[in-house]
């Protein structure tokens, strides 16, 4: 009777621990960067959420501090008001970002260049003052951009400029690495499962609270509407950054032509091509940010080119007689797609 009871109370307990609700997900959110940030996970056992909250507050605040080209005291906007060639002493996280920049500038033949800001503001692009630069004026902005004008030093964690007129634009890499400091701030508080999105870019690991996998929408490439284009069902076993970027948006028309915020560095004006965005998956966050502007810039017939040769897990969608087209590379695994293109 006795060894009865037992199995009994073991049986009993089992099945009331298997029917255990799971912990809901918290969610958080605030501003970061100009844009909005989401974050939902799963909460490590003690985890105190409002405390989590202020630490990513302040996070993000410091990543802003350091690299937002928009405010005239950040570290990035101090070495771009440097009008001199003499080394510069920065943060060890700017050189990173600074070297992973460099190797996207070679692989993408030049078309990703941090440098390119002074074009930006000939276009009127920085600030939203939308324009059509003279020649000349293309001109003189032209002649201050090239990666090459920046020097790397990573062993003394420095940064100089052979042109004392060159500037730097964080913008299509940092958000990546906001993205990436969240989640290892995540991690270190024993958070395993969890979304962290800052203005529509994320990165996602493990599964949701009720077990099942995250689900990351691939906007239509449109401007006047949204609408889902893919979902990608996130492997559960499998860290994974998505970042998109797109033409579709952020652009203006002047003369009945149209002109793309992706300028091309080569030429000095907007790109030509019809690709309207590109979506990559990575396991860096930083990496997939900085790819998904390159293979842009590239267009749709170079830029699945270069994903093909370098790895990139990447999705191209572009317009070809007024219908959307997709291309993906060939590491791209059409199994975590489980929405189709829609025309």
């Amino acid at each position: 009777m006795t060894n009865l009871r037992f199995f009994l109370g073991l049986w009993l307990y089992l099945a009331l621990a298997g029917c255990e609700t799971p912990p809901a997900e918290v969610e958080l959110a605030g501003m970061a960067q100009g844009t909005t940030y989401h974050i939902k996970f799963v909460p490590a056992a003690g985890l105190d959420k409002e405390a989590l909250h202020r630490e990513i507050d302040a996070k993000l605040a410091d990543i802003d501090l350091h690299y937002s080209n928009y405010r005239d005291d950040s570290e990035i906007a101090r070495f771009n008001q440097r009008h001199d060639t003499e080394w510069a002493e920065v943060t060890p996280d700017l050189v990173k970002m600074m070297s992973i920049a460099k190797v996207l500038h070679e692989k993408s033949n030049g078309c990703y260049d941090l440098t390119v800001k002074p074009l930006l503001e000939a276009w009127g692009f920085f600030k939203h003052e939308n324009q059509v630069p003279s020649d000349a004026q293309i001109a003189a902005a032209k002649a201050k951009v090239g990666f090459g004008k920046i020097e790397i030093d990573n062993e003394r964690q420095r940064l100089r400029k052979t042109d004392p007129e060159a500037q730097v634009d964080l913008s299509s890499i940092g958000q990546g690495y906001a993205i990436g400091q969240v989640a290892t701030l995540l991690e270190g508080k024993g958070v395993a499962n969890y979304l962290v999105e800052i203005g529509g870019e994320m990165k996602v690991r493990g599964v949701k609270s009720n077990g099942k996998s995250w689900r990351v929408a691939i906007e239509k490439p449109v401007p006047e509407r949204r609408e889902v284009q893919r979902i990608i069902e996130v492997p559960a076993q499998r860290p994974l950054a998505i970042m998109t970027s797109g033409s579709y948006r952020n652009y203006f028309e002047s003369g009945g032509k149209v002109y793309s915020h992706i300028v091309d560095p080569a030429t000095g004006r907007p790109v030509a091509h019809h690709l309207l965005s590109v979506s990559v998956l990575h396991d860096d966050p930083t990496w997939a940010d900085g790819w998904s502007t390159a293979l842009l810039c590239l267009g749709e017939v170079e830029g699945p080119k270069v994903a093909a040769a370098e790895g990139v897990e990447a999705l191209f969608i572009y317009g070809e007689d007024g219908q959307l087209k997709e291309l993906s590379s060939p590491t791209l695994s059409q199994e975590q797609f489980v929405a189709p293109v829609t025309q």
